[in-house]
This record gives structure tokens, sequence and C-alpha cells, in this order.
């Protein structure tokens, strides 16, 4: 039975949103985009160039004195009505997300009411900045801080997640009084076409949201441009550095949330069914493309075996099909050329000792053209190679063994990588005191991403980036705090 198609009238047909301005397309080169369940062209996209982030920035910079402006609870209202459109609409955003990058059909109406959840968040926030006053020493004076929007931010987001990343960054950033100029990937460009509209139909002011959906170019038009006062990134680290090189000039602020290579660490006094399901998670979470997913496996070697043995015969339940079909479990990666990408680093760490125990090799028969990889597990290998160092970004777990506490610390922490990590164990003063020296910015003991709430800080150490979304920490980077002092003594003394 053939796979499911995409059906070419429920996708947005707006690219550019410019000052409220709906666009059928934009000035730069026009794209098709390819749909990864079957390898068929969704539609053709004229995407947007440099000339439209101008006026994008333009549009912005118009509409940022009024926004800025708005009393808090009028800004905290549009968050809330925003957050109702989007939980009797999320499972409408469905064919956008399928269709974009293979998400599937069970999870689509989460992300949209996790988008939600996010403006709820955040717009209980935006009544609530206020200002703190400082103590002087010495002569009289009086001292206070405020804090501030920086104008316009703009936010560059990846095509693994592009509804879960845009309202991540959007959501506090406009919380804080700042507008936006938002790219969307051209890999995945439908769900924020989708959410922006919705931004409009929530009755956000024209010029406070701006949309350009596009390639490199327009990322660094964006990074290069000086109507664009702070620049958030989310991506992996070889862009973050072309993005800094460009922003040096300027000297611009960049936040970022890169990549990982995120350890599972499981102990033998771990509940073993619940790590081995955890632990696959990493290969089946967002068809494996997660930046977060716990993908390097570590297990003490006195149940090493065992674990290998549940962890297969889980994974040999995973169904692997048609994105729009609920029963499905697990659905492609993006493109062809990220399929030969991943097979290839599965093909050479067998060639450097590793031992393959299921997976590997592309789905033909059924699954046509589409971009699909079986769950993929590869034991023994040893932590200094190529797959365990490297993001595979696809369904790919690797399995290496431990005997000691001290030595799951230091294989996990042996990364340039700090995003996530993960342990599994049932006594608490091992998981205080792993947790404790693990370098990471999120960690989970005995779960595997369930706790990533609008109200937690989420970001990386090391070459996962710097700063945070997520809590008061992700509104914080998105104000500036200005400090004001008055000399409060007599004139004369």
């Amino acid at each position: 039975m053939p796979f499911t198609e995409p059906i070419v009238e429920t996708l947005p047909r707006y690219p550019v949103i410019i000052g409220g301005s709906r666009e059928e397309g934009g000035s730069g080169q026009a794209a098709c985009h390819i749909y990864p369940g079957t390898g068929s062209v969704t539609r053709e996209i004229r995407m947007a160039g440099p000339a439209d982030v101008d006026r994008a920035a333009e549009a912005a910079r118009v509409a940022f004195p009024a926004w800025r402006s708005m009393p808090g609870d009028k800004r905290r209202n549009l968050f809330f009505k925003l957050a109702a459109l989007l939980e009797a609409k999320a499972g409408e955003f469905g064919p956008s997300l399928i269709a974009e990058n293979g998400s599937l059909a069970m999870v689509a109406p989460y992300i949209g009411h996790d988008a939600a959840q996010k403006f709820r968040y955040f717009g209980g926030w935006a009544d609530k900045i206020h200002g703190r006053t400082i103590p002087m020493w010495g002569a009289p004076a009086h001292d206070y801080v405020s804090y501030e929007p920086y104008g316009t931010i703009g936010i560059i987001i990846p095509w693994n997640g592009p509804l879960f990343a845009a309202t991540m960054v959007l959501a506090p950033a406009l919380a804080a009084g700042n507008c936006v100029v938002l790219k969307s990937p051209d890999l995945a460009p439908y769900s924020a076409m989708m959410l922006v509209e919705l931004m409009l139909e929530a009755g956000f002011p024209e010029g406070v949201v701006n949309l350009v959906t596009g390639g490199a170019d327009v990322g660094e038009a964006m990074v290069t441009h000086p109507g664009i006062d702070k620049i958030e990134f989310i991506g992996s680290g070889a862009t973050a550095s072309k993005i800094l090189t460009n922003a040096a000039p300027s000297l611009k602020p960049v936040g970022l949330e890169l990549g990982g290579k995120s350890a599972v660490i499981i102990f033998e006094d771990a509940d073993l069914q619940l790590a081995a399901q955890k632990g696959l998670t990493g290969a089946v979470s967002a068809n494996g493309q997660g930046c977060v997913n716990g993908t390097r496996l570590l297990v003490q070697r006195s149940i090493y075996e065992p674990y290998l043995q549940m962890l297969t015969s889980m994974a040999g339940h995973i169904n692997v099909g048609d994105p729009y079909d609920p029963a499905t479990t697990m659905g492609p990666v993006i493109s062809e050329t990220a399929l030969q990408r991943i097979v290839g680093m599965v093909e050479r760490g067998v060639d450097q000792g590793g031992r393959l125990v299921c997976g590997g090799e592309r789905l033909g028969g059924d699954h046509g053209d589409g971009y699909y990889l079986p769950v993929t597990v590869l034991a023994d290998i040893a932590n200094d190679s190529e797959i365990a160092q490297n993001e595979v970004f696809g369904p790919v777990l690797v399995v290496t063994p431990f005997d000691t506490e001290d030595e799951a610390i230091a294989l996990a922490n042996a990364t340039d990588y700090g995003l996530g990590a993960y342990v599994h164990t049932q006594n608490l003063r091992r998981a205080h005191h792993v947790t404790g020296q693990l370098e990471a910015g999120m960690i989970h003991v005995n779960g595997s991403g369930e706790a990533m709430q609008p109200n937690c800080p989420f970001g990386g150490f090391k070459r996962s980036g710097h700063g945070r979304l997520g809590g008061v920490e992700g509104l914080q980077e998105f104000l500036q705090p200005k400090n004001i002092w008055m000399n409060l003594a007599d004139a004369g003394s």
C-alpha cells in the first residue's frame, strides 16, 4: 500500500509575512520543498531574500515603540488569546508538521499544545517585568535598575523542530517587549508560516512578528543587518561559527542553542526495563533528529549484555513507516543526503570495531523512495571514536560498557558537547553525586526528556552553546539591565 502524500491545499501559502502583509513569494530563489516520507515535492516556494530582510527589519523597528510601551496586562492578554487559539487549532498543525519534516501524526497535536503552554507561561511574565533598587554606600543617593528590551530580535530556527523552536524563542522575546524577524527553514517551512498567521489572527500588531522563509543567504542578511539588535540561533555548531564570525564586526550579541551528544548512564541498580525504554527514545524521538536526544549509552558491565538484549528486543517493535498513520512510531530522516551520511557513519563505526546489534541499512520495499532507517544499535563502541563523539542526527544508538561510577562520569564528560545527560539508578546518593559532576545543561534522572517545560531553563555547556531558553532565565536573555544612580545629597554639601 503506498504511503500517504501531503495534500498541498492543507499547507500554508505565505513564506513571507512582513508588517502584517501576507506574501505568496519572496525576492529570493524558487526552491522545491521535498516531503521526506516519499521523496516527493510538496510545493515550489519562492524564498525570501536579503531585500525582504531589509523590509522585515524596518517593519519591526517601526512597530517597536508602540509594542514596547504597551502595558504589560495588554501584552499578557494577547499571549493568552494566542494560547487559546493554539489549543483550539493544535490538530490543524498536523498537515504542516508532517509534510515539512516527517513528524508523526501521533505527536503533532502535542506540539501545538506545547506551543500554547509557552505563550501562557511567558504571557504571565509580561505584566511582571520590573526593576529593583540597590542600597548605596557613602553619600546619600538613590540607585535603581530597570530591565529593557533590545529592540528587534532575529530568530533562526532549525528544520528538525521548527514550531517547537520558534515558540521557545518567540514567547520570551515578545514578552520582554522586543519585536521579531523570524527565519523559517527552507527544509521545513510550513509550521512557522502557520504560527505567524495565527499570531496575526490573535491580534498581534503589524510588524511585531515578521516572517522570512529562506536559506543561508537570509540568515546571513539577518546576522549582518544593522536594524536587528540580537540574534538567537538554534542549530548546528558549524553554522553557529559562521554566525559568530558575521556578527563580530558589529559586536552583535548572539544566543546559541546547539547540538549535543548526550550520554545515558545506566547503573546496575537501575530499573532495567525502564532504562531500556527511555534509552530507546534517543533513537525514536523526532525520528532520531533531536539535539538533546540521549544517543550515547554507557552501561555498567555487570548488566551490559542483558541490557543490550532488552534494548534490541524493544527496537524490533518500533513501527517505522507512514508518518500519517497514527500507528507509526518512527518516521523518515530529513533527506537523502542525511540518510547517506548516517549510513556512512554507521559503516565507519563498524569498521572501527563496533558491533552492529540491529539496523544499519536503509528500508526499502513498502517504504518506497522515502528516507527511512530502522533503529540502529552499535555496541562495544570506543568512547573516542567518530560515532561516539559526533552527532549522528538519526535513529542510531551507540553503547559502551563501564565498570565504576567515576569511569561513567569521565566517559560522559569526555566530549566537546554538554547539552543533555540522563542517569538511571535507584540510589539517591549516586543520583545526586553523578548529576553534580556531569557537564551538561539539562540532566534527567530515570527519564528521557519529559521535563522540557516552558518554566525550566534549557541550554548547553561547552560546544552546545550558551544562554538559556525557558524559565525566568529565558526571559532575561531578551532584557538588558540599565543602572540609574541619583545624587540625593543637599545642594552645596
